[in-house]
């Protein structure tokens, strides 16, 4: 039997909205970008159906520690704002620094792409800020997925999703488990507000009728609103190797108020002093303009510090002084104490 040739009102998969041609010379421009990140323990990487990995031999009893995350609502702004070099920064560092807070080195990183119609230079862009968030941190970019789904989403749109896997030595696995009264709370400044509360950002931006270009002390507002998220995966790193961190907290969604309480036991609290940092002024603008209490700034922003530490109070200092030389911004920002009955655990005083 002889194979179907085509015709004239024959069909293609472009005909339906997918270009694998696009798709191909995309993967042709992302190699270079994950060559630059690659790192002991790459097997094989970006191309194949699977990507392959050898945990370092470094680790003795080595513990595995993952974690997964997008952008959120910030790429409403990527699009609108047409900035897209920023948010595959925000999407490798939501990963890594959560699995941070384990004590967990970043070993290798994941990416899935979504999009209706595939733009080769936006999709290279993203990716492009990927890698770089990966070399920030230290991990390679192993493989992930373009997906073209015609549809799904309208034109210029797309959706993020990351994937990183670190390690842990099982013995320095950190879990708050030695934290107590007296310890010490350290914070490390924010880039901005990192990927978190855009919901509430864009509706303050459009209640005060500003614009991407709208000046900011200097800078368009479009930089300051998208800073990517800071990474602090090499700088903490470098600090637990030097000295015992009790505990660590990611600023994420759920602010200061929601995330400090995950790595504390019950019967503790942590009291911090609103005064020992000093809120930047983006946190400043968008309470004034969107006329957000304060229980609300710290329940939905990072409020400028993107990172806790908890450590004794007899080795704050030292501790606050390696993160320095790391080229971090440290405040010492409160303690913890004990819980008090019906209290939060968390309060800004």
């Amino acid at each position: 039997m002889s194979a179907q040739q085509p015709s004239a009102s024959s069909l293609t998969y472009r005909d339906a909205g997918v270009d694998i041609d696009a798709g191909d010379a995309l993967v042709e421009r992302i190699k270079p970008l994950a060559k630059r990140t690659l790192r002991e323990g790459v097997l094989a990487g970006i191309g194949g159906f699977g990507a392959l990995f050898e945990v370092p031999k470094k680790y003795r009893e080595p513990v595995l520690v993952s974690g997964t995350d997008g952008v959120g609502t910030k790429l409403r702004l990527a699009f609108s704002w047409n900035k897209h070099d920023t948010v595959g920064i925000d999407l490798v560092a939501m990963s890594v620094n959560d699995i941070l807070v384990q004590g967990a080195e970043p070993l290798f990183f994941l990416d899935y792409f979504a999009c209706g119609r595939l733009s080769v230079d936006t999709a290279a862009t993203v990716i492009g800020g990927i890698a770089k968030g990966c070399e920030l941190a230290g991990c390679a970019l192993i493989g992930g997925e373009t997906a073209e789904m015609p549809g799904m989403y309208p034109d210029g749109e797309y959706d993020l999703a990351g994937f990183a896997v670190g390690a842990v030595e099982k013995s320095r696995a950190i879990d708050g488990s030695r934290i107590q009264p007296g310890d010490a709370v350290l914070g490390l400044a924010s880039s901005g507000a990192h990927s978190n509360g855009y919901s509430l950002v864009r509706k303050i931006i459009e209640r005060a009728g500003a614009g991407p270009d709208h000046d900011f002390h200097g800078q368009p507002l479009r930089d300051v609103v998208m800073a990517p998220t800071r990474i602090y995966v090499k700088q903490v790193l470098a600090a637990i190797a030097k000295h015992e961190i009790k505990g660590l907290a990611h600023i994420t969604g759920g602010g200061l108020l929601d995330n400090v309480p995950r790595i504390l036991r019950p019967g503790l609290a942590a009291r911090l002093h609103r005064d020992a940092w000093k809120m930047p002024e983006l946190f400043a603008w968008l309470q004034r303009e969107g006329g957000v209490a304060d229980v609300e700034m710290h329940r939905v922003f990072n409020c400028g510090i993107g990172m806790v530490v908890v450590v004794s109070a007899a080795e704050a200092d030292a501790v606050a002084a390696t993160l320095r030389e790391q080229g971090e911004t440290v405040y010492r920002i409160g303690e913890i104490v004990e819980q008090q009955p019906g209290a939060a655990q968390t309060e800004v005083v």
